[in-house]
């Protein structure tokens, strides 16, 4: 099979998933399930075939359609998408596994819909790490955002069709304003949309134009949630918890961040952003952005909410390390895509099995709940570890070369950053583990019978907990990836 086909039904199979699944419908739930996993499986296994291309160096294109005239629908793969698209595709696999414990355990309604739109959403997820130029890439990113508002709004109540308008609005004026604007002025100046190693703008914009484009992307593409253009991910919330897991950690979220990467090495350059200094306000932007989100997410009793504002902080350390403009800043900012994805996958599971097998959501009902839910609460340690960055989960390598990176930048105070965010990562996450095995057990939790969620939902908690160990002992397929993106 060629590689050109593989990135078709890479794109092509989660479409065929989301068919399947309608035409399936409510009539055999066995089936529709099995066939969201069978395709899952098969996307996650097209994603593998081209893992030895791209390591070999081989960058597989598809050309899809020309609209105008050098404005092209195409594809190409290289390392920090493929990257992208391995998360994605993985993780689709074992959300899909907690999906079926938790739609069955919760009693959700519209289960059909939900699956349907789960496929469309990865689809565009591919779409966006497979982008060949920006013109791609806004199509897809586009895609992905309307693809994902019947999930932000699925339980149908005044709430969730509130946070939804939040969750559109937010979105889609940023890409109005501002992403399309971007992408537009990049083809007048650059007479050209392709991404290329080293950038497409060298020479044609000054150092303040330079600095007014690359604002226009990094607040233009609102998935990223820098601060201040962050609320729709807190308004979000109000979806099903698989739902949460897909816009924290492998499709919204991950592709906004994503871009950013992409355009910072493949539009602008990071030699030319360092050059110019046009970043460095951004990489500001990023580290008031993390300290703000950590602070603000110590006052949520909330799960779902502390999570969130976690959430917000840990995507603005793949901005930041964009914005250092330099090698290692980038493979940080690229770990940290998947390092974060599979710690922030298993904080949010944990936190849908405390709502399904105990009903609670506040951080302040789960006194001892460990003891009573032992295994969902060692996955959240472990969870919560890595997303604090410390020995020994995955997380520890992405901040690691965060670190190294605001040194080689000579930036001090963004390394200050970084180091007071983990601390305080450690008093708003590490604190929930910690009253849930120690703190004097609410009597309810016996009386009401309190035990483990449903077995779904328990094995995809277990499997990215053990991958969240496993990332730390081998970070280097995820390395390998991004060194290549910054020593071609």
């Amino acid at each position: 099979m060629s590689p050109s086909l593989v990135i078709a039904l890479t794109i092509l199979a989660p479409v065929a998933a989301a068919a399947s699944i309608a035409m399936i419908g409510e009539r055999n739930p066995n089936l529709r399930e099995t066939a969201t996993l069978v395709f899952a499986t098969i996307v996650f296994g097209l994603v593998l075939t081209l893992l030895p291309h791209v390591v070999a160096g081989e960058r597989p294109e598809l050309f899809l359609a020309e609209l105008l005239p050098g404005l092209r629908i195409s594809f190409e793969v290289e390392p920090l998408g493929l990257l992208f698209a391995l998360v994605a595709s993985s993780l689709w696999i074992i959300t899909s596994i907690y999906s079926i414990g938790y739609m069955r355990g919760h009693h959700e309604e519209n289960q059909t819909r939900f699956y349907l739109f789960f496929a469309i959403a990865i689809a565009a997820v591919m779409g966006v790490a497979f982008a060949g130029n920006l013109l791609t890439l806004f199509v897809f990113y586009e895609v992905l955002t309307l693809s994902t508002f019947p999930l932000v709004t699925h339980h149908g109540t005044p709430e969730a069709r509130r946070g939804g308008r939040v969750y559109m609005g937010v979105l889609l004026t940023t890409s109005i304003l501002m992403l399309l604007p971007a992408v537009i002025w990049t083809w007048a100046v650059a007479g050209t949309l392709d991404f290329r190693p080293g950038g497409i703008l060298e020479g044609a914009l000054s150092p303040v134009s330079t600095t007014v484009l690359l604002g226009l992307f990094v607040f233009g593409i609102g998935k990223a949630a820098v601060m201040p253009v962050h609320r729709w991910l807190p308004a979000a919330m109000v979806a099903p918890t698989p739902v949460s897991a897909l816009l924290h950690a492998v499709a919204v979220v991950k592709a906004g961040v994503f871009s950013i990467l992409k355009i910072s090495v493949y539009v602008f350059g990071i030699d030319a952003l360092r050059e110019m200094g046009s970043s460095e306000i951004f990489a500001y932007a990023a580290g008031v952005t993390i300290l703000l989100a950590s602070l603000v997410a110590f006052t949520k009793d909330n799960l779902k909410a502390r999570l969130a504002y976690s959430t917000v902080g840990q995507l603005s350390y793949i901005v930041l390390g964009a914005m250092l403009a330099n090698s290692l800043g980038i493979i940080g900012g690229g770990m940290h895509i998947a390092m974060h994805a599979f710690g922030k996958i298993t904080l949010f599971f944990g936190a849908g099995a405390i709502l399904v097998a105990a009903h609670r959501t506040q951080v302040s009902e789960l006194d001892g709940i460990g003891r009573v839910m032992p295994v969902t609460m060692a996955a959240f340690l472990i969870g919560a570890l890595s997303i604090t960055g410390l020995p020994p989960m995955g997380g520890t390598w992405s901040k690691w070369y965060l670190a190294l990176g605001s040194l080689d930048a000579g930036q001090p105070f963004l390394l200050a950053v970084l180091m007071i965010s983990s601390l305080l990562n450690i008093g708003y996450l590490l604190v929930i583990p910690a009253r849930a095995f120690f703190a004097t057990p609410d009597p309810e939790l016996a009386a009401h019978g309190v035990h483990e969620a449903p077995a779904p939902m328990l094995v995809a908690m277990v499997a990215t907990a053990a991958i969240t160990l496993a990332l730390f002992v081998f970070p280097d397929p995820f390395y390998d990836l991004v060194r290549m993106v910054v020593e071609p």
